[in-house]
């Protein structure tokens, strides 16, 4: 330095160049992340089953940040619609830099003895089959090029599981050890990390009591409440970019503390 000017210090979230393709991006926690992404410079590929919220959202991103944005129809756990998803983001951008498995699914249900095969299935389909595949595929091609970023969003249940969720907890247990795998299969090129969220208020919420989970969180959850969508976006960001690029394996609980109350 002289003159005591200060060293110029890189922007580590720039995301200037990249592309995000973000699966369960229409919506909650997945559509905060595909707009932090493209405020950040990215180009994003939103996909979820229902087209007209991906292209929704499509046209908000182009609008705002000028980004080039493409919606894709796609039903996660169906293993076919998976590669025809990683076949439409390589043939439209070329390449995919960043890679979120956000879609997912928790079904409750009053007993245990009533989960059905297909719900089994089903759940286990959504939230650990279709990871897989797309993280094997687009993993793969970001290995063999220029490498990139892959992020997993799990769930705390998949570390302290309610009895009303088992099938949901177990296959995001999954999850988080897919990614220590996937990190492994991928290095050095590719960074696998892992966000395990505890309870957000996204539209899922609106389902909940509210005065009672307000209730639960005063002394349950360290910082006394849920999680606004927005406030994923940190963690997102993080993974995502060069500000993580000595960081690949880890787990990282975005939960306010849940479950460290009295």
């Amino acid at each position: 330095m002289r003159g005591g000017e200060a060293m110029e210090q890189p922007d580590l979230f720039d995301l200037t160049g990249k592309v995000a393709l973000v699966t369960g991006g229409s919506r909650g926690l997945g559509r905060e992340m595909v707009l932090a992404f493209a405020r950040h410079g990215a180009d994003v590929i939103i996909a979820s089953r229902k087209l007209d919220a991906c292209e929704a959202l499509a046209a908000d991103v182009r609008g705002e940040t000028g980004r080039r944005a493409l919606a894709v129809a796609t039903h996660v756990g169906e293993w076919g619609q998976v590669e025809q998803l990683a076949e439409r983001a390589y043939g439209e951008f070329g390449k995919v830099d960043i890679l979120v498995n956000n879609a997912g699914m928790s079904p409750v249900y009053e007993r245990v003895a009533d989960v059905s095969e297909a719900l089994y299935d089903k759940v286990l389909d959504v939230n650990l089959k279709g990871p897989f595949r797309l993280t094997s595929i687009v993993g793969t091609r970001m290995a063999e090029g220029d490498g990139g970023s892959i992020i997993m969003v799990s769930s705390t249940a998949s570390q302290n599981p309610g009895a009303n969720v088992i099938p949901y907890a177990a296959a995001k247990a999954g999850l988080n050890a897919m990614t220590v795998g996937f990190a492994r299969a991928f290095a050095p090129k590719v960074r696998v990390n892992c966000i395990v969220p505890g309870p957000f208020l996204t539209d899922i919420s609106k389902a909940w009591d509210m005065e009672a989970f307000n209730r639960r969180a005063a002394s349950t959850i360290l910082l006394g409440r849920g999680g606004e969508p927005g406030e994923i976006v940190g963690a997102a960001l993080y993974f995502a970019s060069a500000a993580s690029s000595f960081t690949t394996g880890s787990l990282l609980v975005v939960s306010g503390g849940a479950g460290g109350g009295e």
